[in-house]
């Protein structure tokens, strides 16, 4: 079944039904590796311990999978959240877990990977996820330090730049603050953090949400990149702080 492309959904590069072609010789090992559907860095793939996990564009997904050489066969339906996005995204979703869905095989092709149907068709492609953590990122949520992972209060944002040189900074919601960090692989250490001095005095709660903002950052252990989202869990496997990745500004 031919995938119907929207201008607003998947670039036809990404994700299309292309002519048969040959598969790789030689077996691969996709465990440990993450993807981004190429042309949406919104659209996210990571094989790990057996299993898959990502983003869809709107919702994020799970499940076994099993690969051996170049076959591959990913577990459907996919476990997955629940959210409602806009009609393209929806429509986009569905056509990208369709692709998972019918995917029998794999092929390796000038660093992309392209997922395979039964008859040796394209049903998506994908690029290496990005390793770096360079820029700013937006905090979505945060660990409150009472078992609770909530959003920033309306009216304030939270904002983390990676600086280079082994330190971080950006606004917790009214004063700017900085730390260093230590990233090996995936292990984080980040360190008390100093801060400006301001008092704010709206929205209410806002200088509470800040004390257990930068309390969360002083817990994170270890960091996972999928796509425009980083999350920060802590030594337990707790999330600490989930962050989107903030759009590159342009001259």
């Amino acid at each position: 079944m031919v995938l119907a492309l929207l201008a607003a959904g998947l670039p036809l590069a990404a994700l299309s039904m292309a002519a048969p072609a040959a598969l790789a010789a030689s077996p691969t090992n996709l465990e440990g590796t993450a993807w981004l559907l190429n042309g949406n860095d919104a659209v996210s793939l990571r094989f790990e311990q057996g299993r898959v996990s990502g983003s869809d564009g709107c919702n994020r997904f799970n499940g076994p999978y099993v690969s051996r050489g170049t076959s591959l066969q990913i577990g459907s339906p996919l476990a997955a959240t629940k959210m409602a996005c806009p009609p393209p995204v929806m429509e986009q979703a569905a056509r990208f877990n369709q692709a998972l869905a019918g995917t029998r095989s794999f092929r390796l092709d000038g660093g992309q990977l392209r997922l395979l149907g039964a008859d040796g068709t394209v049903r998506a492609t994908l690029v290496p996820q990005s390793r770096t953590l360079d820029g700013s990122w937006q905090v979505i949520r945060y660990n409150n330090g009472r078992q609770g992972v909530v959003s920033p209060l309306l009216g304030t944002d939270i904002d983390l730049s990676f600086l280079g040189n082994g330190r971080i900074g950006g606004s917790s919601g009214c004063n700017r603050y900085n730390a260093t960090v230590q990233v090996d692989g995936s292990k984080v250490t980040i360190s008390t953090p100093l801060s400006t001095r301001r008092l704010c005095s709206a929205p209410a709660g806002v200088m509470e949400q800040e004390r257990q903002f930068l309390a969360a950052l002083t817990s994170v252990a270890t960091l996972r990149q999928e796509g425009r989202r980083l999350e920060l869990r802590r030594a337990d496997g707790a999330l600490a702080v989930i962050l989107r990745r903030l759009p590159t500004a342009t001259p």
